[in-house]
Formats: C-alpha cells, structure tokens, sequence
C-alpha cells in the first residue's frame, strides 16, 4: 500500500509515473491530472517542429529557392532523429540501474569463468581489490561490480537494494550522473577500507557492491528517510531506521574491534559508502525537490518489499 503523493489517499495498487517517480493513485496517475513537471521541460530542444518558414532550415534562408522535396527530407530526418530510439545504447537512457544490475551478474559469470580458467589466483587479480595490489587499477572497478563466488547471498542481496532503490535516484539526478555516482562510491568505499586495513598495518581483499548501494540507501535516507519498506520482505519499517540502525552496528564493531571488516564483512566499507550518500544527497536535495524526488513508495506495494540491507556473510577478505 501507499499513498497518493497528490491527494494523500491511501492506494492498494499504486501507480507510479514515468516522468517525475512519483506514487499516485488511479485518479491522478496521468501527468496532467498531477501537474507532473515532465510536461513542462519538453522544449522542443531541437527545433522538431520548426516549419523552416520563419526563420530556417538547416541554413536555408526565407525566400530560398530551394527544393521543397529536399527541404522536407531535411525535416523528416531531423525529426526522426529527435524522436528515435537512438538504438541500443539510449535503451540505457533512464535505465542504467538495469544496466549496472546486469554488469553485476555478467561479471559474476566472469568470475566462475576465471576460477575455472586460472584457479583463484586469476581471479583475485581480475576481480578482487586487494591491499598488495593496489596499484592494479582495473581492479577499482571489477571490485564493485564482483560478488563472492562462495554463495549467491552477496549478490543477491546487492540486486535487491539496486533494483528498488537505485531507479529512485536515478530518476531524479538523470542516468549520466547516477552511473558516476555509483561507481565513485564503490570504488572509494573499496579503496577507503583497503587503505585503512594499510594504515594499520595488515593485508586485505574486498569485492562488492555494498559500498555503492549503501550510498544509495544513504541517498534516500536525506531524500526520503519515512519511506516505508518490508524488511526481508516481511517487516515494514521505515527507511531510516534500516539505514541508521545498520550503520550504527557497523560503527560499534569497527570501533570496538579496531578492524574495518568483522565477519568477512567490509563494514568500514559500508560507513563510506553511506557517508558519500548522505554527502551527495544533502547537495542534490534542490535537485530532488525541483523533479519531484522519489514518490512516497511502499516498497513491496506492487511486488516484492525492500531488502534486509546490504551485504551478507562470506567471501574472500572483506565482503562489501
């Protein structure tokens, strides 16, 4: 259940719109019955419906005696490039939460390919940043994207809170910015917790998404921390209280064990993470405010809840 961001009613089976994210009920789910601001930024940027007889098309001047045939053409192939697909690469456009999803899986395939190739060995230097490899750059971002081989928790896990949260996000800042969020986070949250594993004077590895997807979920907590969700798809509770609570216990361990992994979990990794989330969604807040934000969503509402928090047990080193 959740409630219509227009008129407050409580709403079984929500919808959720396109343009602005927002969660409305089946008498305001069209934009123009919610005064959606999506309606309003089509400008026309390209000039799609320019007629050429004010001003110019493509450079012909008024009284122009060019051919009208191919006057048209022109206007036919600038509007069919305005409002085309784009092919396959403007499929992401507005979808790269997916896009990030599906990495994380094919690059789980990758790794059972390079254990079965090389043994552990290669697949530590393909995927997994570690402290004596630091300077092994690619392994930056191969880290975010891997998970541990051991089990399908880790990654399982992640996909939730990427799959639910991520679009929220990703709506309102725009794809270009949400991907470079994403991999920032997680590669600072890897590296912040091998370097500190450094400083102390030890050897670690670490692998996984949970440094990125808890920058999301610290993203959300600033944007929307009463949104309700279903704890292992059962509990309802609010967001905050999932976030702060998780962050709280891993800040106890880190600082009463003096590790920044306790379990084979990257819990100095997940506190990053989380900073950088709140960090970037204090700054973003107008930008939030001025799409609308992420509707008041009831995870679970319209399929499965929300998930138990990142992260899980196993994995080489420390786990993100």
């Amino acid at each position: 259940m959740a409630t219509c961001d227009e008129c407050g009613e409580y709403e079984n089976l929500p919808y959720q719109c396109r343009r602005c994210g927002q969660t409305f009920c089946a008498d305001h789910r069209l934009p123009e019955n919610h005064d959606c601001p999506g309606l309003s930024e089509w400008n026309d940027p390209g000039g799609v419906f320019d007629s050429g007889f004010d001003d110019s098309v493509d450079g012909e001047p008024r009284g122009s005696t060019a051919d009208a045939d191919g006057i048209t053409g022109r206007v036919k192939r600038r509007v069919e490039r305005e409002t085309s697909t784009g092919g396959l690469v403007s499929y992401f456009r507005g979808n790269a939460t997916y896009a990030l999803l599906a990495a994380m899986w094919l690059t789980f395939v990758a790794q059972w390919v390079a254990i079965g190739v090389g043994g552990e060995s290669l697949h530590n230097r393909l995927f997994v940043l570690e402290s004596y490899a630091i300077l092994d750059v690619w392994t930056w971002v191969t880290a975010v994207f891997s998970h541990s081989p051991a089990g399908l928790f880790h990654i399982i896990a992640n996909s939730i809170v990427l799959f639910f949260f991520g679009p929220l996000v990703e709506r309102a800042v725009g794809s270009k910015k949400f991907v470079g969020f994403f991999l920032v986070a997680g590669i600072v949250a890897g590296l912040g917790h091998v370097l500190f594993v450094l400083a102390m004077g030890d050897v670690v590895g670490v692998l996984g998404a949970s440094g990125a997807t808890f920058a999301i979920l610290g993203v959300l907590t600033v944007w929307r921390p009463n949104m309700e969700i279903l704890l292992f798809f059962v509990v309802p509770m609010k967001l905050k209280y999932l976030t702060w609570g998780t962050a709280v216990v891993s800040a106890l361990l880190v600082v009463s064990t003096g590790a920044a992994g306790v379990g084979g979990i990257a819990h100095l990794a997940h506190l990053i993470g989380f900073a950088i989330g709140l960090a970037f969604g204090s700054r973003n807040e107008g930008l939030a405010r001025r799409s609308r934000g992420p509707g008041g969503v009831t995870m679970g509402a319209r399929g499965p809840g929300g998930p138990g928090g990142p992260g899980g047990p196993g994995g080489p080193g420390g786990r993100l």
